[in-house]
């Protein structure tokens, strides 16, 4: 059979979307009869109501979900989706269609062979709208732009008929070589909870139940099905565990996603202590635990806490007669092995949760896409992504009167780079260049969003010339004849793969050097994963982190560069000298990862504890404009500490700054030197002043007392700083505290 008999032609495609979502309206049509009088009764109620006219096989139904995306024949309802669990119209129930959303609604390829473009399993090709990466909103420090985002893409998945987004990921960086740094939040808990906990409020706030994941220490896609990430009780409670804690208190995400690692020798999706002592029991987590996509390892799960096994292949299996590695799960309950109340436990969790965010009561409507008000809610996110990390002699923004531009590399004359795995988007439109296939799996696409061409816009009088750089004596010629030159460099990263180095691939550094050289009014714009060196920094006058930027990331990257937006961003992560600096020089390719090396000191923590001087430290940003800092005031009532101070734009310009709050801990306390605790984004015009109030969780100035399982603060005076960036603080002052215990 040839691969492209596997595939719908569109009418297939438009009729199954069509059954799709006639099955969801009489789902839904089902369920407004039979719930009408419980709608005001809470979710667990109604969770509980439904449950008495439920089946066991019924509910056997609920605790698996089928994977359809990469099957171009649909099974009744299913519209391709990573994850379907068809509806139980008898009972009113919903069909469940979970997708990936890293950064926008997932729509995954299918290879049409050597030579040819992909093609997609629903629809055609581009229908989505891609974000920056999440690395790039967690840059943003601003809450309500992750807000905003998640906000965005639950819309569009809404409007394909998708319910359940896998998104909210949080794993901390703590290895910056991590082929999915892209997707995550950088290394801090409390920002990155805050930027998540934005996220999933922003998705649930369109009826689809987001995930929060990989539950827990996925940090590293080396071996990641089989390697054991070992760390000390107190030291995960304090770091990794910290960001899930405080990112499901804010967020309320419907399920947790268990990753395919190990902790401390347990499967996570296995893994007692992790699902039913922490996050159940400690946490008092309501929703569903759902495994990742191969991450079940049979009963033993639900007895560990996991609640359905996600993205059974449908190709070997029949929806009518069901079999997983929970295929025993009746058999167990039938013996007496597995209590009947565990099972109901997994349906309530799930029932809960759909009714909460409103799957029940606000079905997907299918609609066309709102697409150009969606790509401004991106290209507003990458404005604010955007972290300006040199600018020597006022390099930037370009001044009006240049004449000459040179852009060199990266196909900036078309677009910009995105990541790759189950977070890339397929843009709306295609791809900029056609797209290079990548391990497995993955694609390498180019969003279509010209920096060019929108700097062409911006700079009308400039003549502006590119360059590919695959020459880069050619390419420094090009240089030598501009006034300024513009290089793109890359670092593509994608799920599956790790980076072997911090360096950028493809002879970019060679590239960069000959382009210095011959100008030194030379500007490196960086499209990467995460953290990356820097030999040329100081033969450069600027240097622009953009991350990956999303729709119309171009423009963004343009309005920054011309000084039509004034950089806003922050680091949230550190920028190491080189792999030296790192916790493990090399990434661990065993079948055990040693995080007790860091502990809890992941990140900044690590450089303070170590007084290593790191190329950009952790919260690190600049600005066209200067901003001052004064008047600081701290106020303790028992362990409650309140912090407040001016901020003060002292620049010419209107801009966006981020004062950082940081807490010393005890010498004894065994911690690293200090924590961040609190941080506001502020807008300013010039000469503006703001006063920012900062009332800081006392879990951030406590430890994690393992025996006692409770939060210990200790009562003494904690420094209280507040600073630029993790190694910039410029105001002091302490708090008394008293003594407290805190339960998780």
């Amino acid at each position: 059979m040839k691969a492209t008999d596997l595939l719908f032609t569109r009418k297939q495609t438009i009729t199954l979307c069509l059954v799709a979502l006639s099955l969801a309206c009489m789902s839904g049509a089902i369920a407004q009869q039979s719930n009408a009088t419980a709608s005001s009764l809470a979710p667990d109620q109604r969770a509980d109501k439904l449950m008495q006219r439920m089946s066991l096989d019924d509910m056997y139904h609920m605790v698996q979900s089928y994977n359809t995306m990469m099957s171009a024949q649909q099974p009744p309802g299913g519209i391709g989706t990573a994850g379907y669990v068809p509806a139980l119209p008898k009972l009113g129930i919903p069909a469940m269609q979970q997708n990936d959303a890293g950064i926008g609604v997932h729509n995954y390829p299918l290879d049409a062979g050597p030579g040819k473009q992909p093609r997609h399993v629903r629809g055609d090709a581009g229908n989505a709208t891609p974000l920056p990466s999440t690395m790039g909103i967690a840059a943003t420090w601003n809450p309500q732009i992750a807000y905003d985002g998640g906000r965005m893409i639950a819309g569009e998945a809404h409007a394909q008929g998708i319910n359940v987004l896998l998104a909210g990921g949080i794993n901390l960086t703590r290895e910056p070589r991590d082929g999915r740094t892209f997707e995550y939040l950088g290394e801090d808990p409390l920002l990155a909870a805050r930027i998540d906990g934005g996220e999933i409020r922003g998705i649930q706030s369109q009826h689809v139940v987001s995930t929060i994941k990989h539950y827990a220490l996925n940090d590293q896609e080396t071996n990641r099905l089989t390697v054991s990430s070992n760390i000390d009780e107190r030291a995960m409670r304090e770091s990794d565990l910290l960001a899930f804690e405080l990112a499901i208190e804010d967020g309320h995400p419907g399920s947790v996603m268990c990753g395919y690692n190990k902790v401390n020798g347990t499967w996570d999706c296995s893994n007692k202590h992790l699902l039913n002592d922490i996050l159940k029991g400690d946490w008092k987590y309501p929703g569903w635990v759902m495994t990742d996509w191969g991450a079940d390892h049979g009963v033993m799960d639900a007895m560990a806490g996991t609640d359905q096994v996600s993205g059974v292949d449908q190709n070997h299996v029949s929806l009518g007669n069901s079999y997983s590695s929970f295929g025993a799960l009746l058999q167990a309950v039938a013996k007496g092995d597995v209590s009947r109340s565990r099972l109901d436990d997994m349906v309530h969790r799930i029932l809960r949760s759909m009714y909460a965010v409103g799957l029940f009561d606000h079905p997907p409507v299918i609609k066309p896409l709102d697409a150009e008000a969606d790509a401004l809610v991106a290209q507003r996110a990458e404005e604010q992504a955007i972290v300006l990390l040199k600018n020597d002699r006022d390099q930037l923004p370009l001044h009006e009167d240049i004449k000459t531009v040179a852009i060199i590399g990266a196909h900036a004359d078309v677009g910009v780079l995105s990541g790759g795995g189950s977070a890339e988007v397929w843009p709306i439109g295609g791809p900029a260049i056609p797209a290079v296939k990548g391990p497995d799996w993955q694609w390498k696409v180019y969003d279509p969003s010209s920096p060019m061409k929108a700097l062409q816009k911006l700079l009308p009088n400039a003549k502006i010339t590119y360059d590919d750089g695959s020459d880069p004596a050619k390419a420094a010629a090009l240089a030598k004849s501009s006034d300024v030159v513009l290089v793109f460099a890359t670092q593509w990263t994608c799920e599956g793969v790790d980076q072997p180095n911090l360096s950028l691939p493809d002879k970019q550094d060679d590239l960069i050097d000959a382009v210095a050289a011959a100008n030194p009014h030379s500007v490196v714009v960086l499209e990467n994963g995460g953290p990356v060196k820097m030999p040329w920094l100081s033969k450069v006058g600027a240097v622009v982190e953009a991350w990956y930027p999303g729709a119309r990331g171009g423009d963004a990257i343009a309005e920054v560069l011309a000084g039509k937006v004034n950089p806003s961003g922050r680091l949230p992560v550190t920028f190491p000298q080189g792999e030296q600096q790192l916790p493990r020089s090399q990434i661990t390719n065993a079948q055990e990862v040693d995080y007790n090396i860091d502990g809890a000191a992941v990140g900044y923590k690590w450089y303070d504890e170590k007084k290593l001087e790191p190329l950009f430290p952790f919260g690190f940003g600049l600005s066209y404009s200067r901003f001052d800092y004064s008047d600081l005031r701290v106020s303790t009532q028992g362990d409650h500490v309140a912090v407040s101070f001016k901020v003060t734009n002292l620049g010419d310009r209107a801009g966006m700054d981020t004062p950082q709050v940081y807490v010393g801990m005890p010498a004894d306390s065994g911690e690293a030197p200090r924590r961040l605790v609190g941080f506001q984004k502020v807008s300013l015009q010039p000469k503006q002043s703001r006063t920012v109030s900062v009332a800081i969780d006392p879990r951030l100035l406590a430890v994690f007392d393992v025996p006692a399982d409770k939060w210990k603060v200790a009562s003494g005076s904690y420094p209280i700083e507040v600073g630029h960036s993790s190694r910039d603080l410029v105001l002091n002052a302490a708090a008394h505290v008293a003594a407290a215990e805190i339960a998780p």
